[in-house]
């Protein structure tokens, strides 16, 4: 991966181990991205903190004594590979049965979303009731930040609907959403989760609509005149004026969707806030010919990256949108920030401003610099196993050793970047974590101060993760992995009337939720993972995945637009083969290869 003006991406495993340069023939171009998160998390921004008794993750936090030089470890690796060598066969009526298993979890999640909750924003699977905005404590962000009362989940479920291959049914809910979707509410919202949840669902379901070949059958549900993307207009036209009356331009963290900015609204929004909205905002522009949304969106990344560190080249996690100031100079790979360094890279792939990807290649090389702690290689060497780190923006220096899961979306940029080794190494570290969570008994003796470490297995981050990392290596390791999380959902998180939220990983409570991504995200990529003959899976150089895992599809030259400046575009064609690649016989072993697995599931606690 390289900087120069030649931009170039890489095709590695997913896109058949080549370079490809994203200069004039963007037919060619396209790549998948995935955006994601992991396993364990409140909220965003809330991190997991070991306690300082504990021996979790000692070894990885400690950065000590390498595990990798111990004869004895290679010495159990060899009896611990007789264990794993299940990891490199998956038959294919095993892959069937999990496909038809996928797609009950996702229809048993939907069909009583639709019976129970519909036309509110959530499901309640436990009470087998639906959930909207708490109109009675505005403060309540982790609920009204996200329901709008704009029956949020069908909306944000009509891609998959198209991707499960049900045509009869996206075409009914999208007729219920043309007919009963209105904007017009009195509802306070998040700018970022309204753009990626709600903008970017319309967008990809009229692009599915209006696309000629129709890969996914009839999905227009009949005289269909552009009433999506109408609605995708105006929901936007109600975000604008979040970058109205900032000292910046960096926009306001939430609007009224009726009155604008509230006048004791929060001033202060995060990188990602401010930075994540460029795609949607862009795809609306180009197909409306009215720049006035992308140039919105853009000047805030412009805004972003001139007010990085001068010292490390990083931004921050929060900033103050009337000042300038960076309000947290904590700078990592998760909660607030994840997104923004994943749509320079994908904002490049679908409109092909250099720019984009120059910002990219630079800041991805500050992350290796100041944020990258273990061995040197991933899959050779000794030290400790890879992992990065939150540091001092102003000087690069290590602020936590605590795992925020929202670092695990980082693999997918990785993945998509070419650089195939890092994101294995990232992956099979939060795999780890999830396996050493989700077997933890019942009655766990857990004894610390910290606040119990929460664990959503309905978010969709280590499941994007195993499906990219399938695509891109056809290693078997991922389809045992996607496996284990369906059988885990099962086994933990189904209610009466959909799948719950786990609330503690010490007692495996249920929480009365079932969010949104649960269907859009999650149940896709699990179910894209099996279904190896779908139409994305065969044609993954259609498509483009956003942050919230809706489908874009990329037509470049249809996207170009007279307000692309023309320094912009990517330069001349520059194709190399210096992109790493992943042998053909990586496929029979592990992607990480065994003593390495064994000394990350070691120092995480996993049996082996």
């Amino acid at each position: 991966m390289t900087s120069e003006r030649g931009t170039k991406v890489c095709k590695s495993g997913f896109w058949r181990n080549q370079c490809l340069e994203s200069a004039n023939s963007w037919s060619n171009t396209a790549v998948l991205f995935l955006a994601f998160t992991v396993i364990l998390l409140p909220a965003p921004g809330v991190a997991f903190l070991p306690s300082n008794g504990s021996s979790l993750f000692k070894s990885i936090l400690d950065f000590g004594h390498s595990l990798m030089n111990s004869k004895r470890l290679f010495e159990s690796a060899v009896i611990a590979s007789k264990k794993s060598a299940n990891y490199m066969h998956f038959h294919d009526d095993v892959k069937s049965k999990m496909q038809e298993e996928t797609r009950k979890m996702f229809y048993f999640g939907y069909d009583n979303y639709m019976r129970h909750a519909y036309p509110q924003d959530e499901l309640n699977p436990i009470d087998c009731d639906g959930r909207g905005p708490d109109v009675d404590d505005p403060s309540n962000l982790n609920i009204n930040d996200v329901l709008g009362d704009f029956s949020l989940t069908l909306v944000d479920t009509l891609d998959m609907l198209a991707v499960v291959g049900n045509a009869s049914e996206f075409r009914r809910a999208a007729q219920l959403v043309i007919d009963n979707l209105s904007f017009h509410k009195n509802s306070t919202v998040q700018v970022f989760e309204s753009n990626i949840r709600v903008l970017g669902a319309l967008l990809s379901a009229h692009l599915l609509i209006v696309d000629p070949e129709k890969p996914f059958g009839e999905l227009d549900p009949g005289r269909y005149d552009g009433e999506l993307l109408g609605l995708a207009h105006d929901l936007a036209s109600r975000l604008l004026p979040a970058f109205e009356e900032t000292g910046t331009g960096l926009p306001h963290p939430r609007v009224s969707l009726r009155q604008g900015v509230p006048e004791d609204g929060i001033r202060e929004t995060c990188a990602s806030g401010a930075g994540s909205l460029v795609l949607e905002f862009g795809l609306l522009s180009r197909l409306l010919g009215d720049p006035v949304y992308e140039n919105r969106a853009r000047r805030a990344v412009d805004i972003l990256w001139s007010l990085r560190s001068q010292v490390t080249g990083l931004t921050g996690n929060t900033v103050n949108v009337d000042s300038g100031r960076w309000t947290s100079n904590l700078s990592g790979l998760g909660a607030g920030m994840d997104s923004f360094y994943e749509y320079l890279l994908k904002s490049f792939i679908m409109f092909g401003n250099a720019e984009d990807y120059e910002r990219f290649a630079e800041i991805y090389d500050k992350i290796k610099i100041f944020m990258r702690k273990g061995r040197a290689r991933c899959n050779s060497g000794t030290g400790d196993h890879p992992m990065y780190v939150n540091v001092d923006m102003t000087n690069g220096n290590t602020l936590t050793a605590w795992v925020d899961s929202l670092q695990a979306a980082f693999p997918a940029v990785q993945l998509l970047a070419g650089d195939v080794e890092e994101a294995i190494c990232h992956h099979a570290l939060f795999y780890a974590i999830w396996k050493r969570y989700e077997a933890l008994p019942e009655r766990f003796n857990w004894q610390r101060r910290q606040p119990d470490v929460l664990f959503y297995p309905l978010r969709p981050e280590l499941a994007e993760s195993t499906y990219f990392l399938y695509q891109a290596t056809k290693n078997p390791f991922y389809l045992h992995v996607g496996r284990e999380l369906v059988e885990s959902l099962n086994q933990y998180s189904r209610a009466r009337c959909g799948y719950a939220t786990l609330h503690s990983v010490i007692d495996k409570s249920q929480e009365d939720r079932m969010e949104s991504f649960f269907l859009s995200e999650t149940c896709k990529y699990l179910y894209l993972l099996f279904d190896e003959d779908n139409y994305i899976n065969r044609n993954p150089m259609k498509y483009l995945f956003s942050t919230e895992g809706h489908l874009f599809p990329l037509h470049y030259e249809r996207f170009r637009k007279p307000w692309d400046a023309e320094e912009r575009r990517p330069g001349g064609a520059n194709v190399t083969d210096t992109c790493s690649a992943i042998p053909l016989e990586r496929k029979l072993t592990l992607p990480l290869r065994q003593p390495y697995l064994h000394q990350l599931f070691q120092a995480v606690g996993v049996a082996t």
